[in-house]
């Protein structure tokens, strides 16, 4: 690819997305956007190249979008942050919302809804202790054919066996044919919608707790901080953000600060979280 059609896609998905495409992720355009152009019409991701110089269909940009953006995921990532949830945030959480019985969650990147589920997973798994809380999970993303993936809840076997310990795997999920389902209970607890960060999330209401994990790592400075700050906005005063393992806000905004002794996890800086609460609630 000629560095004029490199160019052409880094500013395209920078302007639309916030991600910052180097040089040695230009492999990315041929594998991801050749679908692409031949969904199109089109012979080459040179010939769409072509049209994208013209005034383009706003749908192919959305599509071109959507196959950069797209990332894998699986169910339980990473561990740490769920473990965090699990053991720290929602007892927490509970303690302190004990009299509301609500908690509101947001995966801020949810791709094909397994950190939701996930999460939804744990929740049921607490039992009786939730019993008539009022708990919602919103999962948000930028990719509309990622989004409907999730609402479905429908996993290959390869997905699901990818970080799903079995025995949650049989407890909430249907066996249909090659694939597994998420039970309807389940899929009920989470409202996926599309969203993208660049652009205005006022139509949010506040959260309790923000996932936004693995989506930092694509963007440049000033957009971090751009995204950062936003999300400080929609987090509840003694709420918690979860960032990937490779995140952090050190350097880039002063709106949050770390829990201490929680690699991942953030409260805001000038809210009412109070570390020795949550040190009584693990």
């Amino acid at each position: 690819m000629n560095i004029n059609d490199f160019d052409l896609y880094k500013d395209l998905l920078k302007k639309k997305s916030g991600l910052t495409l180097t040089p040695d992720k230009a492999y990315l355009i041929d594998s991801r956007l050749t679908p692409v152009a031949k969904k199109w019409g089109y012979d080459s991701v040179d010939a769409m190249s072509l049209i994208l110089r013209g005034i383009p269909d706003p749908a192919l940009i959305t599509d071109i979008v959507e196959a950069m953006t797209t990332n894998e995921t699986s169910f339980f990532r990473d561990n740490r942050p769920f473990d965090m949830f699990n053991n720290t945030i929602l007892p927490y959480l509970i303690k302190k919302r004990g009299i509301q019985k609500s908690i509101n969650i947001w995966s801020a990147a949810a791709s094909s809804g397994q950190e939701p589920y996930s999460l939804a997973m744990l929740i049921k798994e607490k039992g009786a202790v939730l019993n008539n809380w009022n708990i919602r999970i919103t999962g948000t993303d930028i990719s509309h054919e990622i989004l409907d993936h999730a609402r479905k809840g429908v996993y290959s076997q390869f997905e699901v066996q990818r970080g799903l310990p079995i025995q949650l795997l049989m407890k909430y999920f249907d066996k249909t044919e090659e694939t597994w389902t998420v039970k309807e209970d389940l899929r009920k607890m989470i409202q996926y919608d599309y969203l993208n960060l660049l652009e205005d999330i006022g139509r949010l209401n506040k959260f309790d707790i923000i996932f936004c994990r693995n989506v930092l790592i694509y963007f440049d400075e000033p957009t971090k901080k751009m995204v950062l700050e936003k999300l400080a906005t929609k987090l509840e005063n003694d709420g918690f953000l979860v960032l990937g393992g490779a995140e952090t806000v050190l350097g880039i905004t002063d709106a949050f600060k770390l829990a201490e002794s929680h690699r991942g996890l953030y409260v805001l800086r000038n809210g009412t979280f109070d570390a020795k609460e949550l040190a009584v609630a693990v």
